[in-house]
C-alpha cells in the first residue's frame, strides 16, 4: 500500500462521530444536524426533467462520455464566466467538466505537484480537509496559512519567507472560504497571482461557495476576474474551481468544472484521461441547463437570507460580529474548548455542529501558529427555515447556561 496513506487524519466527520458516540441527548426533541454543508432546498425542477426523460436517458446511456466534456457544456460553462465574472475563457482549452470540486481539488494536485520532496503547497487554516490530503498523497509538504479575528479570518500570506515562496508548487485559497465565510478582495487576490508568478506556482481557487451571498449588489470577485482586471494573459498559473452542488442544490449530481490557464489545464486533462472520472452524458446534459439558468440561483440566496436574518436576530449578541460574505455557514467563537462546546450542545440540545478544530491545524507559518479553530464551531444553516429556527432557539439556550 502507498505509505503516504498513513499521514492522512481522520476525516472531520469521523471524528465527530468518535466525539458522539458515548452521548445520548437528554432533550427528547428532533435532531438538527448543522454540522454538515449538504444544501437542503429542492433542485430545480427543469434538471429533474432532463435527468428522468426516458427516450433521452436511454442515449445518454448508450455512449462513452468525452472527458473534455461536451461542447454544449463548455460552452455554457465559459458564458455562465463571462455573464457572472466579465471574465473570457476559451470553452475549447480553458475549461473543464469534473465530477465535483471534490474529485477536482485532489486530483489536481496529483497533477501539478513534482512529487519532490521539498515541494510545499499552501493551505488556507481553516481548510477544507481534501487540500491536505491531496498534497500528502501527491508527495508533498502541507504548510497552513492562518486565519485570525485580527485579519478578519483571511489567510495572512505577507508573513511568509522568501525561503518557504521558493518552494511553492501550489497554492490553495477558498474564496467565499469554509468555514469562514470572509471573501478574498481584488487586491489580496492580485497580490497573489504576482507572486505566483515571481516564485512560479500555480493557485488553485476553490469558489464552490461563490453564488450565495447576502448582498445581491455585491458577489464575491473570483480568481480569474482579478486574473483579467489585473491583465494577466491566458490567466497565467490560475485555475477556478466551481460547482452545481452549492450553487444549484444538486450535490448528488456530481458536476462541477475547471478553468483557467490552457497550458496547466492541457496537462492536468492528460491526467484525467487516465484517471476515467468523465461525466455521465446525462449529467452533461442536466448541467448545462442548471449553468444557463439563473433564476433558481437567485431563488435559493433568498432562502439563505432569510434564514440568515431568522437566526440572528434568535441569538442576538450570541450571533457573530459579521454575517459571511459567502456561503452558508457561520463560524463562531464559543466559550471554552471547541470539541466540549460541540459535545455540550449535542448532549444538552440534540443539535450537531462541528468543532472548528475538526478543520484546522496548529503550527501556522508566521508568528502566530495558534490552532485558528480553537474555540469556535462550525453552524451549517442548510436545514429548513423553521429547523434552523428552533435549532438556534437550543442553541441560544446552551450558549446562555455557559456564562
Amino acid at each position: 500500500m502507498n505509505p503516504r496513506i498513513e499521514k492522512l487524519q481522520l476525516y472531520p466527520f469521523e471524528r465527530l462521530a468518535l466525539l458522539k458516540q458515548d452521548l445520548t441527548p437528554a432533550l427528547q426533541a428532533p435532531h438538527v444536524a448543522l454540522s454538515i454543508g449538504e444544501p437542503k432546498h429542492a433542485p430545480p425542477g427543469f434538471v429533474i426533467e432532463r435527468l428522468t426523460d426516458a427516450t433521452l436517458l436511454a442515449q445518454d446511456l448508450a455512449t462513452y462520455p468525452a472527458t473534455r466534456g461536451a461542447l454544449a457544456l463548455r460552452v455554457a460553462i465559459a458564458e455562465w464566466i463571462a455573464g457572472r465574472f466579465g471574465t473570457t475563457v476559451n470553452p475549447d482549452t480553458e475549461v473543464l467538466p469534473v465530477a465535483g470540486t471534490r474529485e477536482a481539488l485532489f486530483s489536481f494536485a496529483q497533477a501539478a505537484m513534482s512529487g519532490s520532496a521539498d515541494a510545499i503547497a499552501l493551505l488556507p487554516n481553516p481548510f477544507y480537509q481534501i487540500y491536505e490530503g491531496a498534497v500528502l498523497l501527491a508527495g508533498g509538504q502541507p504548510r497552513f496559512v492562518g486565519s485570525y479575528a485580527d485579519n478578519d479570518y483571511l489567510p495572512d500570506f505577507d508573513h511568509i519567507d522568501d525561503a518557504t515562496w521558493q518552494r511553492t508548487e501550489l497554492v490553495y485559497i477558498c474564496s467565499p472560504s469554509n468555514p469562514t465565510g470572509r471573501v478574498m478582495p481584488m487586491d489580496a487576490l492580485q497580490d497573489l497571482i504576482r507572486k505566483a508568478h515571481t516564485y512560479d506556482f500555480v493557485i488553485a481557487s476553490d469558489e464552490c461557495y461563490s453564488e450565495i451571498y447576502l448582498d445581491e449588489t455585491a458577489p464575491p470577485p473570483g480568481l480569474l476576474q482579478a486574473s483579467e482586471a489585473m491583465g494577466n494573459e491566458g490567466h497565467a498559473r490560475c485555475v477556478i474551481f466551481h460547482s452545481l452542488s452549492k450553487r444549484s442544490n444538486l450535490p448528488g449530481l456530481r458536476s462541477g468544472f475547471v478553468a483557467g490557464d490552457a497550458e496547466v489545464l492541457d496537462r492536468y486533462y492528460q491526467y484525467r484521461t487516465y484517471e476515467g472520472c468523465a461525466l455521465p452524458a446525462q449529467t452533461q446534459a442536466a448541467s448545462t441547463l442548471a449553468w444557463q439558468d439563473e433564476a433558481h440561483v437567485i431563488a435559493n440566496r433568498a432562502a439563505y437570507r432569510a434564514k440568515f436574518e431568522a437566526t440572528r436576530r434568535i441569538l442576538g449578541a450570541f450571533a457573530p460580529a459579521k454575517d459571511p460574505q459567502g456561503g452558508f455557514y457561520w463560524w463562531l467563537p464559543v466559550p471554552g474548548e471547541a470539541e466540549a462546546f460541540a459535545a455540550g450542545l449535542y448532549a444538552e440540545q440534540n443539535v450537531t455542529v462541528l468543532p472548528g478544530t475538526f478543520l484546522s491545524r496548529a503550527g501556522n507559518l508566521g508568528s502566530d501558529i495558534r490552532d485558528p479553530g480553537a474555540s469556535h464551531v462550525r453552524i451549517a444553516w442548510v436545514a429548513p427555515l423553521e429547523e434552523c429556527e428552533d435549532a438556534a432557539g437550543r442553541l441560544l439556550a446552551h450558549l446562555q447556561r455557559q456564562l
